[in-house]
Parts: structure tokens; C-alpha cells; sequence
């Protein structure tokens, strides 16, 4: 019996992107994630991964599409821009506010790049992804990025004359999840692949033409495996050499199977300062590649390590070296105002009015050196 055909239910955006794309249209191809295994990852769970019909994609398309084409009209001769895009929000039909709001945002960003949700859209048959890419460009000639996440198990099952058909097409980016080098820690997390899977893939990704993006997680390993983690992490990065390398240090919600691990002592956490010896050893073991570091997610510890190798090494490894530098005391004023969004750089402790509001805070909840980790864990669950 032939599968129902998919009715279509109008525009569609996922739960999640990654914070580079802040400013990108984001498509929706794939529901949910196909693996789903991932003891550290809250987002899918008990949900069912589905593919998008390519013509329910190419009419969401087509919706922004005419939305944009409505929004330069309105504005091309208004004196005030955002009151002529209220007036047109005014008049449009509820059943368009989600097209309309994602085609508002784009515009008022510069229309210049497009994210492809959900977790693992390269799953797709390579085809229809280059339909879904060519349309996208044929609509919006100005794009001047297309990402999307994929897993490094996908990527291996891509031809290399796909996967440079699909760049050719206009994906130019990839988010690969690394999360580790380390084949203990990726076995024990459930992710699905080993060391050399994930080097292939990345090997891969760049010869097709892309720019790769990794993400590596620390903390991942725990206290047990906080050395390996860091080493093999690093060599896996030295044999691939992605153009970016994000960290996205480790929360543990009540809703992940991790906490269950960790509720029954399987699994212990490091500390700020475990992870940042962490992330220490793991930069310093980074050599022979020229890709760029960020570390820009609310959960990380240092906002302010960026920089590309091998230039930027010995500034980014200066900033760790500095919080080790600092009294107790003041390690744990920053973890408290880091995590508390008063602090985003290590030289605002220096600022008095900031640093005296995260000291009453200190005060008050009774925060010591001995105390801030267990603390600072109540506060990381409100960012996740």
C-alpha cells in the first residue's frame, strides 16, 4: 500500500539553529532527528524524525519569497521603514504571521543567508537537496551562505560527487557535531561514530568545497575522562582542520539520559575550572591548522577565546591562563557573573559597579569558592 501523500499545513521552522545563524532564513526540510541516541542532547527527544515533501519546501519558499517581494515594495518609498513593515504585519492574515515574521527578520538582517533545519538534513536524497538549493538560489540571488547541521555517519554515506554536486548547488557550509575525539566518550554518549568517521567526514566535507564547522563539547568526558577527551579531541582537529572550531560546553538537564547517568554516579561532572584546564590542554595541543576558534554560546565559561590558528594560540590560551591567575575569590566572582550574563569578558571584573553587583549577589545566596560549582549549576539550567 503506497504511503498517504503529505498534505500541506503551511510554513514551517524547527526549534533550533545554530547562534552563527542568528541572522539566517531558516528552512525547514527535516523534522526532528534521525539518530536521536545522544545521551547529552535534550532537543528531539520523543519525537519522531519525518522528511518534508520537496514541494511543501519549495512553497515555503515561494512564500517568502512573495513576502520579501511585498516587504522591498512598501519600503522603497517610506520615509520610516519599520512603521511602513508594522502596517504591512497589520494587514496580513493570521495563517501568514510565521512566513511573514521569519521573511521580516531576513529582510531587516540583509537577506544574505539561509540555514537548512532540522538536525540532519543532508539525509535527504542528494537530489532533492540540489532541487531545494537551486530554488533557493533562483529566488534570492543575493544569498551569500547556505548552512545546514549533518552527522558525520551521513556524510560518509554521500558519494563525493554529491556531496560536491550539492555544494556546487550553494550549500557552503557544514555543522558537524565532533563533540569528542575520543572513542570511549563517544561510545559511552551514544553518538553513533567513532574518531575515524568523523575525520573522514570532515576530510570529506572540505574536499567537496565547503567550509566546515565543528563542535566540540567540553566537559564531555567527565572527571574520568577529562585528559583523553581534550587530546583526542585535538588530534581528531588536527587531521581534518575545519574552518571553525565552536565549543559548546556540557549542561546536563533533568530531561537527558545523561542525568540519569549522573544520578547514579556513572557519570561525574567537571567543574569550571576541570573544564577550563580542559579546554586549555586541548588548545595548546592544536597544531599545523588555520582554523578560527569561537566560543560563542551562553553556557561557555570564556565569551572572549576567538581567534585563528596558529596567530591567535598563545592570546586565547593568555585568557585561561589569566583566570588561573586570579585569587579564589575572584574565580568565583566571574563564574557567578559569567553565568549570570553580568560578566561576558574576564577584564569587566576590573569594572567596580559590576563587579560590586555580583559581589551582593555572592553575598546574599551565600556563594563561596567551595559552594560556586554546585551553584553555578542551578543557573546553567536556565539557559538550556
Amino acid at each position: 500500500m503506497s504511503k498517504l501523500k503529505q498534505q500541506y499545513t503551511g510554513f514551517e521552522q524547527g526549534p533550533i539553529r545554530p547562534p552563527s545563524e542568528a541572522s539566517s532564513l531558516l528552512i525547514r526540510v527535516t523534522r526532528n532527528c534521525p539518530w536521536n541516541h545522544c545521551a547529552f542532547c535534550p532537543v528531539y527527544k520523543g519525537t519522531k524524525f519525518s522528511l518534508r515533501p520537496v514541494d511543501h519546501i519549495i512553497r515555503d519558499i515561494d512564500q517568502i519569497k512573495l513576502h520579501i517581494q511585498r516587504i522591498k515594495s512598501i519600503c522603497a518609498g517610506a520615509e520610516n521603514e519599520m512603521s511602513a513593515i508594522q502596517t504591512l504585519w497589520n494587514q496580513s492574515p493570521p495563517d501568514q504571521a510565521e512566513s511573514l515574521h521569519a521573511a521580516i527578520n531576513w529582510f531587516s538582517n540583509g537577506i544574505r543567508s539561509v540555514f537548512i533545519q532540522d538536525a540532519n538534513s543532508l539525509i535527504i536524497k542528494p537530489a532533492h537537496l540540489v532541487q531545494i538549493l537551486s530554488h533557493l538560489r533562483e529566488c534570492f540571488p543575493e544569498i551569500q551562505r547556505i548552512t545546514s547541521y549533518a552527522r558525520s555517519h551521513t556524510i560518509a554515506r554521500i558519494s563525493q560527487n554529491d556531496l560536491k554536486a550539492i555544494c556546487d548547488a550553494g550549500l557552503n557550509r557544514i555543522h558537524i557535531g565532533l563533540e569528542s575525539g575520543s572513542d570511549a566518550v563517544l561510545k559511552i554518549m551514544k553518538k553513533g561514530v567513532t574518531k575515524k568517521d568523523h575525520i573522514n567526514a570532515g576530510i570529506k566535507v572540505k574536499d567537496a568545497g565547503m567550509e566546515l564547522s565543528e563542535y566540540v563539547m567540553p566537559g564531555l568526558g567527565g572527571q574520568a575522562l577529562t585528559k583523553e577527551h581534550a587530546l583526542e579531541t585535538a588530534d581528531a582537529l588536527n587531521q581534518i582542520n575545519p574552518d571553525f572550531i565552536r565549543l559548546r560546553s556540557l549542561a546536563i538537564p533533568s530531561n537527558i539520559p545523561l542525568f540519569e547517568m549522573a544520578q547514579k554516579e556513572l557519570f561525574v561532572s567537571c567543574t569550571d575550572e576541570a573544564i577550563a584546564h580542559e579546554i586549555h590542554l586541548m588548545i595548546s595541543n592544536l597544531k599545523g591548522i588555520q582554523s578560527f576558534i569561537a566560543s560563542d554560546h551562553i553556557l561557555n565559561l570564556f565569551e572572549d577565546i576567538h581567534g585563528k590558528l596558529p596567530n591567535d594560540q598563545d592570546k586565547m590560551l593568555s585568557i585561561i591562563n589569566n583566570f588561573f591567575n586570579l585569587s579564589p575569590l575572584d574565580r568565583t566572582l566571574f563564574q557567578v557573573g559569567r553565568r549570570l550574563g553580568i560578566f561576558r569578558f574576564l577584564s569587566q571584573l576590573e569594572q567596580p559597579s559590576l563587579r560590586e553587583q555580583v559581589q551582593k549577589i555572592c553575598t546574599q545566596m551565600n556563594i563561596t569558592p567551595d559552594n560556586v560549582d554546585q551553584n553555578i549549576q542551578k543557573v546553567i539550567q536556565r539557559f538550556i
